[in-house]
């Protein structure tokens, strides 16, 4: 373990009183386990960034298929914990409930996965059209992929409506674009790959192939005993075991009538306007190779990017 100090922590520490607010009673099962289990590894990751970002070099190339499990699991500093947490957050208390923990349960484990393999592709199809070697060096840590694939999950599930993204008013099934937009002009240090790549994923569940395959796979995941007790239909896979929080109240409860675009847009300026957009000391997610160097310094300085 590499225990991670760091100056002030205050995104882990809105984090928690977020948590605290919202109640745990009140986070269904899965949810809380997933953002208890990015905090640990925050606190304590397995190794260091460098060893668990994914990138086409060490993943593909080096054969490092570790890092397709342990790469959304670890994050950069606070900040970025606390943006993807909060998120999880809100799409968890949305869409656990209603697809049963289960299937939600599934369905993380496969999108956590599938966005790394998605981002491999991107990165290689980049590389190749735009004959630059640097793409293969990309590397990319954090769970934003898999929470973009859920908000196009959430936004199927739930059709109609309008978000506003920095103040502009998008219909909710663009808005996992305005957002990916969003997000790179506001950070642009972040990765718009691997941003990408989850919308993609979310698409193949939603329109694509994915949850069909997921279904017919599910027999060999779930016991004889279990699928006597859970049914699918057109939402997913429901079970009778499933939580019973009432979503809805939440924007009005525990986000204090923000949307979650509206929340990330406010924690995003709050987060550059605190650290002077990276002039106090704190460094932004992307990074250079320099020149020719020997191998071990190659490893250490060549990661063009670790979040997404």
């Amino acid at each position: 373990m590499h225990s991670r100090h760091r100056g002030g922590n205050m995104g882990l520490l809105l984090l928690l009183s977020q948590i605290i607010h919202v109640g745990f009673d009140n986070i269904p099962t899965v949810t809380l386990i997933t953002m208890a289990l990015n905090i640990y590894l925050f606190l304590s990751p397995l190794k260091p960034l460098l060893n668990v970002c994914i990138s086409v070099h060490e993943t593909w190339n080096r054969k490092d298929w570790k890092r397709l499990f342990y790469s959304p699991f670890h994050h950069a500093d606070d900040w970025h914990l606390y943006f993807n947490m909060v998120s999880m957050l809100y799409k968890g208390i949305k869409l656990e409930p209603r697809l049963g923990t289960k299937w939600f349960a599934y369905m993380l484990s496969v999108f956590s996965v599938m966005t790394g393999v998605v981002y491999l592709v991107l990165e290689i199809l980049l590389e190749e059209l735009m004959e630059d070697h640097s793409y293969k060096m990309q590397c990319a840590v954090g769970f934003s992929g898999v929470l973009f694939a859920l908000k196009v999950v959430n936004n199927h599930y739930n059709p109609g409506g309008t978000s506003y993204i920095l103040g502009i008013p998008v219909q909710k099934q663009y808005a996992c674009w305005g957002e990916l937009i969003a997000i790179h002009l506001i950070a642009p240090g972040t990765s718009f790959v691997g941003h990408l790549s989850g919308i993609l994923v979310g698409l193949l569940y939603t329109k694509g192939p994915l949850k069909n395959l997921m279904e017919a796979c599910a027999d060999g995941v779930f016991s004889n005993t279990s699928r006597r007790h859970v049914r699918f239909n057109n939402q997913g896979y429901s079970g009778y075991n499933s939580f019973n929080y009432d979503a809805s109240n939440y924007r009005t409860n525990y986000a204090g009538g923000m949307t979650e675009e509206e929340q990330l847009e406010a924690a995003i300026r709050a987060s550059l306007n605190d650290c002077g957009a990276y002039s106090n000391g704190r460094r932004p997610y992307t990074f250079r190779s320099e020149g020719q160097l020997s191998e071990e310094e190659m490893r250490q300085k060549r990661i063009y990017r670790f979040t997404r």
